[in-house]
């Protein structure tokens, strides 16, 4: 007998995801991961499978998502990133990610 965990059930949700959403130099993938304590967001290039940038926040409210979308298009337009794919990694679009995708809109990230 096989015990389904809410892990499992949110990396199933991210591999259905993953086989629609792909990442590519003039149009990176933003990849969004959520623990326990924090928020984190990388632009991956799955063409050259590289990470261009990343940044995370120590916070987990909306507070932090928003600072943390606001940060994470500064350091993607340092890189000359302006239009993204948004990945939302298989977690619900609640409260904490629709305020970071929001706050990267407003900064000037397309997606």
């Amino acid at each position: 007998m096989s015990i389904k965990t809410k892990r499992d059930f949110r990396i199933r949700r991210h591999l259905r995801v993953r086989n629609k959403v792909q990442g590519t130099a003039a149009r990176p993938r933003m990849a969004v991961f959520r623990s326990n304590k924090q928020i984190q967001v990388q632009f991956i290039d799955d063409d050259a499978c590289t990470t261009l940038a990343g940044a995370s926040t120590p916070g987990k409210n909306v507070e932090a998502a928003k600072a943390l979308g606001a940060k994470a298009a500064e350091l993607a337009k340092g890189k000359g990133i302006e239009t993204v794919v948004f990945d939302r990694g298989g977690f619900a679009y609640g409260a904490n990610l629709k305020a970071l995708a929001d706050s990267a809109r407003e900064a000037g990230l397309k997606f």
